[in-house]
């Protein structure tokens, strides 16, 4: 480590000075003033982009754009030919023209590809899914649910009359990504988005985003035919509230003609639904897939369903949905959390993927770290979304949907490094097959480090190696061995397993999860408790159900297990959530003393920002590990091994911390500072 140091020292004495920078420019940092020789096949808004973008950043041959049908690609698909020096794009549709110059230009950045000097290539590319979308959890008043960089982008108030220049910039990162498609509201959602006044609002948006290929949607209330139209019942079954949805539809396409659907949730943490009128979710769904069929829209109906009653929270939408299968019109699509319960920093997949063989399915992953430290946390999540399609095969979806992390703060999504979830989100939605790796090293090499540099390599290693360890490490120092929803009360930020609300929900008590006892820890899914394991593919209920075949990342999740079982490692249970713990924090502080690695290799601003978000995460490690090995030591009687960190808390003092904070807010330094 020493000599690597002295390395770097040696090398930032030879740099000049970093141009400042705010983060605004996310990936799309290429300089603008190429001037390449660019060649269309005519002028449109989407193609005039896409000259535009190459005009501006490419550097190598003249590139010339051809739209050509061929059975080989998709409508949105590409190919990018380099033949006796000249180079060709061809795609069936503009968007993908657009797509490729976006491809050309990353390639650029990564490998300067497209120079005479190289040989002769030819680069195919089609998206794996043919929606690929962003769900916005904003609201009317711009605040957002697990909305930690800021407030809505979308200014609902200005609209339609004022257009900030932050839409345009945000279509053109999500083309860049492939982003085809957005929700522009939260799931539990106002009925007022669907009136007459807020369509037009909308409709300023998608007239924006239509260039860039990207089409809108909507989160709609069940209950709008009674909120919004002034009818007594929603009940998809009834023929006013039928009509009222197709009547709604026919407004929505004469304002919007291209508008993408719905989404819905219903019938899940108090949200109105089809079951409160003693309907299935398959009628609710049909009715307003009905409303839709004719302008070729589609619902995307959500399984994130519990309810306060349930002995295992982990069953239900596997309970509820999967006895639907095939009963859902063909442009309904049932989106599915990754995770049977909530977003947690690890789960095993849920088991409804792939139990309803007649019915499509996406996955809903969330960009947003609403469980992972908020914006204030480095956890590159795309490891996490990999882990996923190791179990789920990306071919068994018809779609992929996000839960968005960016707002109104400059560099669009609180943490630097949070811009990489956004990003792998869109490269992984189109190729599922690309490793988390290789999807770093496209961001840093675009972002912070000049790949045509070899001054930078060394030192983007070690970035590149931070943020692939980085998810691992907040499992670690918050949730380690199958543990989960330990949080604090109202906000999910920072630890409080011993949280008890008079009054409240079991299921949204950390108790309820963890059952720590003198017995052990974790929640027992296995035959002997919830029997959770039969929901999965016999191979795998039988690895989960045993306690000795259980992978020691899921044991906790599936078994209550006493607090001397032998792990894998050879340790007790005790010592080995210790250890875990303890390595969490050792983690964190080693990201510390590599990003101060590259103080001289990276603009001032965003340097600062990042050290400073590092050494709050540092002192949230320390903070979990001290407040759950403290409170579970309680129950295990048992001494933390010798070689473990001691801690630095009283139990009795991390129990009267309340974060002054809802689930709108990332608390900020200040807050953390305070904290007693």
């Amino acid at each position: 480590m020493k000599q690597l140091l002295s390395l770097f020292l040696l090398l930032s004495c030879l740099l000049g000075p970093v141009s400042a920078e705010d983060g605004s420019r996310l990936w799309l940092r290429q300089s603008t003033d190429a001037h390449a020789q660019i060649t269309a096949p005519r002028q449109s808004p989407t193609l005039n982009i896409a000259v535009r973008e190459l005009k501006q950043a490419w550097k190598g041959l003249p590139v010339t754009l051809v739209l050509k049908k061929d059975k080989q690609l998709s409508s949105e698909g590409f190919r990018i030919r380099q033949v006796n020096g000249k180079l060709t794009i061809t795609s069936p549709s503009e968007t993908g023209l657009l797509y490729a110059a976006y491809h050309l230009i990353r390639l650029q950045e990564m490998r300067n590809f497209g120079k005479p000097s190289e040989t002769d290539l030819e680069i195919t590319e089609n998206p794996a899914y043919d929606l690929r979308i962003l769900n916005h959890w904003d609201n009317l008043d711009r605040s957002i649910e697990r909305g930690y960089a800021g407030k809505s982008l979308w200014n609902w108030e200005e609209l339609p009359g004022t257009l900030s220049d932050r839409y345009e910039a945000y279509a053109r990162a999500n083309a860049s990504i492939g982003i085809n498609a957005t929700v522009l509201n939260n799931v539990n959602a106002s009925s007022k988005i669907l009136s007459a006044e807020y369509l037009e609002k909308v409709k300023a948006l998608a007239d924006i985003f239509r260039p860039y290929g990207i089409k809108v949607y909507l989160s709609i209330n069940f209950a709008s035919p009674m909120q919004l139209g002034g009818l007594s019942t929603a009940d998809p079954l009834d023929k006013d509230v039928i009509a009222w949805w197709k009547q709604k539809a026919k407004e929505i396409y004469r304002t919007i003609p291209d508008f993408g659907g719905f989404l819905v949730k219903a019938n899940s943490e108090g949200q109105p639904g089809p079951c409160d009128f003693n309907r299935t979710h398959a009628e609710g769904a049909n009715m307003l897939a009905d409303a839709l069929k004719p302008y070729k829209g589609i619902v995307m109906w959500r399984a994130f369903v519990y309810s306060p009653t349930d002995a295992d929270r982990a069953k239900q939408a596997y309970l509820e949905f999967q006895p639907l299968d095939g009963q859902f019109r063909d442009n309904v699509i049932v989106q599915i959390k990754n995770g049977p319960v909530d977003f947690q920093p690890r789960e095993p997949y849920s088991p409804l993927f792939g139990a309803m063989p007649r019915t499509p399915q996406m996955v809903e992953f969330q960009i947003t770290q609403e469980y992972l430290g908020f914006s204030n946390h480095l956890a590159y999540l795309a490891p996490m979304w990999e882990e996923f399609f190791d179990f789920v095969k990306p071919a068994s979806l018809k779609a992929i949907a996000g839960v968005a992390n960016i707002g109104t703060d400059t560099n669009w999504c609180g943490h630097p490094f949070a811009q990489a979830n956004w990003y792998a989100f869109g490269r992984m939605a189109w190729n599922p097959s690309l490793t988390s790796g290789t999807i770093a090293e496209e961001w840093l090499k675009q972002t912070f480090f000049d790949a045509s540099n070899p001054k930078h390599a060394p030192i983007a290693y070690e970035i590149h190696n931070m943020m692939m360890e980085s998810r691992e490490a907040v499992v670690d120092y918050m949730m380690p061995l199958g543990l989960h929803h330990l949080f604090a009360w109202g906000h999910h930020y920072g630890p409080e397993p011993w949280c008890d609300v008079p009054g409240a929900r079991p299921d949204w008590m950390p108790s309820y999860y963890h059952k720590a006892d003198k017995q052990g820890i974790g929640f027992d899914r296995s035959h002997t408790g919830s029997n959770a394991t039969a929901q999965y593919p016999d191979s795998l209920c039988h690895l989960y159900d045993d306690i000795r075949t259980c992978p020691d990342e899921y044991l906790l999740w599936f078994h209550h297990a006493p607090w001397g079982h032998t792990m894998q490692s050879g340790r007790t249970l005790w010592d080995e959530l210790c250890y875990r713990y303890d390595h969490g924090v050792q983690q964190v502080r080693s990201f510390q003393k590599k990003w101060d690695l590259a103080e001289n290799y990276i603009d001032a601003e965003r340097f600062k920002d990042v050290q400073s978000r590092l050494k709050i995460q540092a002192r949230d490690a320390v903070w979990w590990k001290d407040a759950c090995l403290l409170y579970f030591q309680e129950f295990s009687g048992m001494r933390a091994p010798y070689e473990v960190e001691r801690p630095i808390h009283e139990l009795d003092d991390l129990k009267q911390v309340k974060l002054p904070i809802d689930n709108h807010e990332c608390p900020t330094p200040k807050m953390l500072n305070e904290r007693r």
